[in-house]
């Protein structure tokens, strides 16, 4: 390193010593909302400092500038763990015109917590999934001083390009002074972490200004950003892998300015970069455990129980059915036990089973007979029973009439296996029963080389007609209203397309036949679930699937396994298929994790193009039932067959339809890839087993046990 380079910044060297070393001591911090930075993630401007936001935030956003676009979705998965999906779009470095996109993947990981005299301290890795592009870690330390927060750290790769000091763990091992460099395909894990023999130090300001009194009012949460970056390149080109600033990708000034506002679910900023460029950057976030929703109807008020029973159980039964489609459910089945009223029920717009118990009540309150003390409501969804639930009576009209908690409720129901078995002499609503809908669809892909985003706009509509005794016919259908998804280029894979041909369905399946196939599920043993489904399973496969699910009602773990037989479908989506047949299924093991609401997923057999492997998912579920999380596939194709992304991989949020003011229990899905390929790929049917029965369990009950209220 040149004596110039070592005396660049003296000041700079001592704070990120004091920082990262010693600590400092001062006065408690005053707790203020963190902020956003230009790469999604919580910092300063470029660079990043040690906060977070509260645990579970969601937020997404776009920062743009000259020759960059960052567009970033953001999740404060664990309170100690930071995640950030950004896609870029910049200018082509090759070629010096036109624009290419860059998707990665970053995490930021707490070390410390703040205290009365030592700093935050976090470390994290940057673009540790992708390209490389952008690859880098640091280590960084804030504290706070009243409205001021001090952050100073260490970068390495992308952010040490500065380069003004030679790593210390380079010089204590070899086979940390050589920093491996290969963009290109994206989608690998980065190795090279913390290597390399230079690393740069950074560091920042973050003022908040003090409220402003203005002619409209008062203007307040302004915060003034100031920062030296630890990255000394404006752009790719030339600059970079050589790290040297004396060639075209150096950037005018390390200094980087900002004036940033926020709210409670806002960013918006301008920032000064580079010494050359304007940026302007804006966010929305929200808390998946308390999210803004459309309010459903208020409970009704629960009625008095009748003086005496009306009528003989047929007309109770009649009169139970009739009240339970008044509110939005479909009685199935009903008898009387001794004292026990059993209601066989499915539908409504509720998805946890203590609301549907609440709501059932009262909605057959002033009908059933007063002496039946004990309810024993059975839950069926997709024809088959997923839950049995008892809950005493006069236990419901006490929490009615705030008499009792929802936790009482809970310690007094009883959770059953469902078995599916309808008792002699239980009165049966006639059928078949009918259930469509119509709305719009939205399909979406990333990662085209032609375009960032591929996205078409329709309308689909879908319908099915219970049989019984867990048979049903169902199916869709949809017209493509507007989008660019039709003008993806040509499959360039090298494994069957069974995935990438997407452009190819969206061009000649212009009005499609989604689905149309004939299923059965079943209770096959308590506790135990199946399915046997046959036709037009999705839209580019149909052909035949069943599947298999243990899933104990009181235990946080259940067992699957499907096998199916597909041929694929013609891109127009009739009721042809082209010439290419699998054979592909899965053993699945699903489990609830005993922390921060976790679950994972575990599948592992033959996928869609014939490559054998697993596939890993990790998510977590907030109690509005918001779930977010994120899956990856290994196969035992390479990455050169696999082609751009080098695996499959990606992330999801659901989001509960009744959020939204639908009165529908269903989820709406939002899948995010970097890119579509072919391998790692499974069939999707509309009812897999464990999204059918997975709300029937006992985890589930205790979850929910607001609903008793409700």
């Amino acid at each position: 390193m040149s004596a110039g380079k070592a005396g660049k910044c003296p000041r700079l060297a001592r704070l990120v010593a004091l920082l990262l070393l010693a600590g400092l001591a001062g006065a408690r911090a005053e707790e203020l909302p963190v902020t956003g930075g230009d790469f999604g993630g919580v910092g300063l401007i470029e660079m990043r400092n040690a906060r977070f936001r509260p645990d579970g935030t969601l937020e997404a956003g776009t920062a743009l500038r000259h020759q960059r676009r960052f567009w970033f979705l953001n999740f404060q998965a664990l309170p100690f763990l930071e995640t950030t999906f950004r896609l870029t779009e910049r200018l082509d470095a090759t070629s010096g015109q036109d624009m290419t996109t860059d998707r990665a993947f970053d995490l930021k990981l707490r070390l410390l917590e703040e205290g009365e005299y030592n700093p935050a301290i976090a470390i994290g890795l940057q673009d540790f999934i992708g390209t490389g592009l952008y690859a880098g870690e640091y280590i960084v330390a804030s504290k706070r001083w009243w409205g001021l927060d001090v952050s100073a750290g260490l970068g390495w790769g992308r952010l040490g390009t500065g380069a003004e000091w030679n790593s210390p763990l380079a010089m204590a091992s070899d086979t940390l002074r050589y920093r491996p460099r290969d963009v290109g395909r994206g989608g690998t894990v980065q190795t090279g972490f913390f290597r390399g023999e230079e690393m740069a130090p950074f560091a920042g300001l973050e003022w908040s200004i003090p409220s402003i009194n203005m002619p409209w009012g008062a203007v307040e949460g302004l915060r003034a950003k100031a920062e030296w970056s630890g990255d000394a390149l404006r752009d790719e080109r030339g600059g970079y892998p050589a790290w040297r600033g004396d060639l075209r990708g150096e950037a005018a000034s390390r200094v980087n300015l900002g004036l940033q506002w926020s709210n409670g679910w806002a960013d918006a900023g301008l920032h000064f970069v580079h010494g050359t460029d304007l940026l302007a950057r804006i966010s929305f976030r929200m808390d998946p455990a308390d999210p803004p929703a459309f309010s459903l109807p208020a409970p009704p008020p629960l009625a008095s129980r009748p003086r005496q029973a009306r009528g003989d159980e047929a007309m109770v039964a009649r009169a139970a059915f009739d009240a339970l489609a008044a509110a939005g459910f479909r009685g199935l089945a009903f008898r009387q036990d001794g004292g026990v009223a059993e209601v066989a029920l499915s539908g409504g717009a509720f998805r946890t089973l203590p609301q549907i118990a609440s709501r059932a009540l009262r909605a057959m309150q002033p009908v059933l007979p007063p002496d039946l003390e004990m309810l024993r409501l059975r839950w069926w969804r997709a024809g088959v029973e997923i839950a049995v639930l008892e809950v005493p009576r006069l236990t419901l009209e006490a929490l009615a009439a705030g008499m009792a908690s929802p936790e009482e409720a809970w310690l007094a129901s009883r959770l059953l296996p469902p078995t599916g078995e309808i008792a002699p002499g239980t009165l049966r609503a006639p059928g078949p029963f009918w259930d469509w809908e119509v709305g719009p669809r939205l399909g979406l892909a990333l990662g085209d080389p032609s375009r960032t985003l591929r996205w078409q706009a329709a309308l689909g509509a879908g319908a099915r007609i219970g049989l019984g005794h867990g048979f049903a016919l169902a199916g869709g259908v949809q017209q493509a209203l507007f989008g660019n998804l039709s003008g993806g280029l040509p499959s360039d894979s090298l494994l069957p397309h069974v995935r990438s041909d997407y452009a190819e369905y969206a061009r000649e399946g212009g009005t499609a036949l989604a689905t149309l196939y004939g299923e059965r599920i079943w209770n096959l043993a308590p506790d135990v679930f199946a399915r046997a489904s046959a036709g037009y399973l999705e839209p580019m496969f149909g052909g035949i699937s069943a599947e298999l699910l243990w899933r104990p009602h009181d235990r946080p773990f259940a067992l699957g396994l499907d096998l199916n037989w597909v041929a694929q479908r013609d891109f127009n989506q009739k009721l042809g298929f082209q010439g290419y047949s699998v054979a592909t299924g899965h053993a699945s093991l699903y489990a609830d994790l005993p922390v921060w609401n976790l679950f994972g997923i575990v599948r592992a057999g033959r996928y869609l193009a014939g490559d054998w492997g697993a596939t890993f998912e990790l998510g977590r579920r907030f109690d509005s039932g918001i779930e977010i999380g994120g899956f990856a596939t290994f196969t035992n194709v390479s990455a050169a067959q696999f082609g751009e992304g080098s695996f499959d991989k990606g992330l999801y949020v659901r989001i509960p339809l009744a959020l939204f003011g639908r009165q529908d229990a269903g989820l709406g899905s939002a899948v995010i890839r970097p890119v579509q390929r072919d391998g790692g790929q499974r069939l999707s049917v509309d009812n897999p087993l464990w999204e059918v029965t997975r709300d029937g369990r006992q985890d589930a009950l205790r979850r929910g046990i607001g609903g008793f209220a409700r």
